[in-house]
């Protein structure tokens, strides 16, 4: 069942989301060769707490760290660990926070240091693509018109949507109905009204679109031929005249 949020509930998801957005700056600040994963978790943890939240993510289905640092071709879910960055790389951070029993849900991809101009323009594409999925996002529209302007924006340069992780719905909990794909023909699916509140994430991979599962750790998804990948994602409401993000940076 689709939720419409309260004003009330609304506001505490914007705390929420204001936190979010807060830790992925100061962590976009502390991002270089030489610092770990589990360097970047622990500050970001630290950063949650103190501001008055939980992290969404540390024991969530048995997940053992505050935020997911995907490397280079993992995906999505990556574990925070010793991994050290270095110059080249590129890292998705996505990041929870629960402010009240209230989740904001956000991701960002960074370079570190310098990296190919393709990879650039695969970060600056699917951010781009959550941003026109975001346009889409208004009263009595289709939920799927967010799913084809991201597909549309991403595979028009060349890049490839992956399918098999979602968008999705955000509030009591991290991930509620609806499932908002990357990608899909326009005018299907869900009519959107205000206070809704979803969480839309492109995920977009430089080469094929296909993936598979780390088996060491069941979390870290990687594409399948190794080519860098990218994830971006905002938190919003649905408003009477369009849309808020509420993890605005």
């Amino acid at each position: 069942m689709i939720t419409r949020k309260t004003i009330e509930e609304i506001n505490k998801i914007h705390i929420a989301g204001k936190i979010v957005a807060r830790t992925l700056e100061t962590l976009r600040q502390a991002i270089r060769p030489g610092i770990s994963t589990i360097e970047l978790d622990t500050l970001a943890e630290r950063l949650i707490r103190d501001a008055g939240a939980e992290p969404s993510f540390k024991g969530y289905d048995g997940f053992t760290r505050s935020i997911c640092t995907s490397v280079n071709d993992q995906l999505a879910h990556g574990i925070p660990g010793s991994y050290v960055l270095r110059d080249g790389d590129i890292i998705s951070i996505d990041i929870g926070a629960k402010y009240e029993d209230f989740h904001a849900d956000s991701a960002w991809t960074f370079p570190v240091g310098t990296i190919s101009e393709t990879t650039r323009r695969l970060l600056e594409t699917t951010e781009e693509s959550l941003y026109k999925g975001i346009a889409e996002a208004k009263p009595e529209a289709r939920l799927s018109n967010i799913s084809h302007a991201i597909q549309r924006c991403a595979e028009s340069s060349g890049f490839s949507v992956v399918r098999e992780l979602t968008g999705h719905g955000v509030g009591r909990e991290l991930h509620e109905e609806p499932d908002v794909p990357n990608y899909g023909r326009s005018g299907r699916g869900p009519v959107l009204k205000t206070g809704m509140v979803l969480a839309i994430e492109p995920l977009v991979n430089e080469g094929s679109r296909d993936i598979w599962m780390v088996e060491d750790d069941d979390w870290t998804l990687m594409t399948q031929d190794g080519q860098p990948c990218a994830h971006f994602e905002h938190t919003i409401v649905i408003t009477e005249n369009g849309n808020e993000i509420l993890t605005k940076q």
